[in-house]
């Protein structure tokens, strides 16, 4: 293909996040260590949030969403594509970088691949709850894991969750979950949460976020909850793992090993 021959540069990966004002620096960390591990291989940032994009570029930070970002790629002749998908669970934003992805693949004389998102193995899962289980429980205290959810009870992603939650309730029983705003969020089950953690004899209980990054959902939906909370139980929100003020998934090198592990699947199908 004549076209073809403007393609000269080998690989480029592409970290599709949703973005954040609060805690940009996570995704920055991530694309340093991407690029450690992917020596010679250009890695990208793009986010999906209209609303982060905004808020950077008037802080002077010019940052590009996932089709912006590819058509750039796409002009700058590379010849194999990987985007990563950021996101925790294949919801809706996963579901959308599919169809971008998959658009640009049809109509570029490149090849362009996308990542699954972080849990959507069983084993990977299975593996990441347990060993997050461990790492954040304390001796006498139990844990009420949050999910941010999804609004859409038909996507795939809903599996993703729903196995996330039974598992985290069936490995130990101290823990319980709800979700923000998806299926059993919060707000309309929480008296009888409450009533199911009287009866389990719960006094210390730990908010655990299962949020990626930790931003204004963190900031406010948290904080709201562990508020109320705390008029029936001795209630906190679990301290952070890594070196943010807050609890980040993102900083767990259980997730990071898992995005390696994902972008590398993809490189290799490349042939």
């Amino acid at each position: 293909m004549k076209r073809y021959r403007h393609y000269k540069k080998d690989k480029a990966i592409v970290l599709s996040c949703f973005g954040s004002v609060v805690e940009q620096k996570r995704y920055l960390d991530l694309q340093k260590l991407i690029e450690s591990e992917f020596e010679g291989v250009d890695v990208f940032l793009s986010f999906s949030s209209r609303m982060v994009l905004k808020v950077l570029k008037k802080e002077g930070l010019k940052y590009k969403n996932l089709p912006q970002t590819l058509a750039d790629i796409d002009r700058l002749g590379y010849r194999n594509v990987i985007v990563s998908s950021i996101n925790l669970f294949p919801t809706d934003e996963h579901e959308m970088l599919k169809k971008i992805v998959s658009g640009f693949d049809s109509f570029s004389p490149a090849n362009f691949r996308y990542t699954d998102a972080i849990l959507t193995k069983t084993k990977d899962t299975t593996l990441f709850f347990r060993v997050l289980n461990q790492s954040v429980s304390k001796s006498g205290m139990s844990n009420l894991y949050i999910i941010h959810g999804t609004p859409a009870l038909e996507l795939g992603g809903m599996q993703s969750i729903t196995y996330s939650a039974n598992l985290l309730e069936m490995i130990d029983k101290n823990n319980f979950s709800c979700s923000l705003e998806g299926a059993f969020p919060y707000f309309a089950i929480k008296e009888r949460l409450i009533q199911k953690m009287k009866n389990h004899g719960v006094r210390d209980l730990q908010i655990v976020p299962l949020l990626l990054i930790s931003g204004n959902h963190y900031q406010k939906d948290m904080f709201e909850i562990n508020d109320e909370l705390s008029k029936y139980f001795n209630c906190s929100i679990t301290p952070p793992l890594g070196s943010s003020e807050r609890f980040n998934l993102i900083e767990l090198n259980l997730t990071t090993n898992i995005i390696i592990k994902n972008i590398r699947e993809e490189i290799i199908k490349l042939g």
